[in-house]
């Protein structure tokens, strides 16, 4: 599954296949999928309509490990463009890079590689 982004201007593909968590691990060290499990506690939270209750918002912002959120949009991005450069480097490349916003498009290609197919 593929989906396009616009980030600073710029049309980012992002792209989930069963490599990605492999990809993610080769590059990280870490496990994808233990990963994306630590953003559970997020789901339970109603943040969209709690943007202005500070309690809830130092909720999330404890919960989230940002570098995680960096790290599985590289690793997607890496997966449609063999071609970008290291972490780093292609984060380098943005002036912005609102993850509040780009998240929220690619959890799609994310919840395909933790749902199974009940028969």
């Amino acid at each position: 599954m593929e989906k396009t982004v616009v980030i600073d201007g710029k049309q980012i593909r992002f792209k989930s296949t069963a490599a990605t968590p492999l990809r993610y691990k080769a590059q990280f060290g870490t496990d994808f999928f233990s990963d994306m499990m630590k953003m559970y506690p997020l789901t339970k939270m109603d943040i969209e309509n709690s943007m202005e209750d500070e309690e809830v918002l130092g909720k999330v912002f404890q919960t989230i490990d940002f570098d995680m959120f960096y790290n599985i949009l590289w690793s997607l991005a890496k997966t449609a463009n063999k071609e970008i450069p290291e972490p780093m480097e292609w984060l380098d490349e943005f002036e912005e890079f609102p993850l509040m916003d780009i998240f929220p498009e690619v959890q799609e290609l994310l919840m395909k590689n933790l749902q199974s197919k009940k028969k």
